[in-house]
């Protein structure tokens, strides 16, 4: 039977990553300690290193919130501009309604 694949949580790799990138025990000891594979705590590890700066900008998911919000009133207006403008005993749908 095969094994079925362990999941951590992000507070796990977060707190083994953190010790990796510290450097007070190398990768091979603290994958003994943890009962992990070393390619998988140096992944961790270059994961933080590269996305940390995410951590310190949490305002970047709040613009992000309000652009998103910004940007669906837009089309909402988008929208209603185009039915009022629109005509509506226009001839060309006149025609096609005739056509079928």
């Amino acid at each position: 039977m095969s094994k079925q694949r362990r999941r951590f949580s992000a507070d796990f790799k977060f707190r083994i990553a953190l010790e990796a990138a510290k450097g007070q025990q190398t990768i091979s000891e603290l994958a003994g300690k943890h009962s992990l594979h070393p390619n998988q705590i140096s992944q961790w590890k270059r994961q933080l290193l590269e996305d940390g700066v995410d951590v310190f900008t949490r305002n970047g998911s709040q613009d992000q919130q309000e652009q998103e919000a910004i940007q669906s009133e837009l089309y909402e207006q988008i929208g209603r501009l185009k039915m009022e403008l629109a005509p509506r005993g226009s001839p060309l749908k006149k025609k096609a309604a005739q056509l079928g």
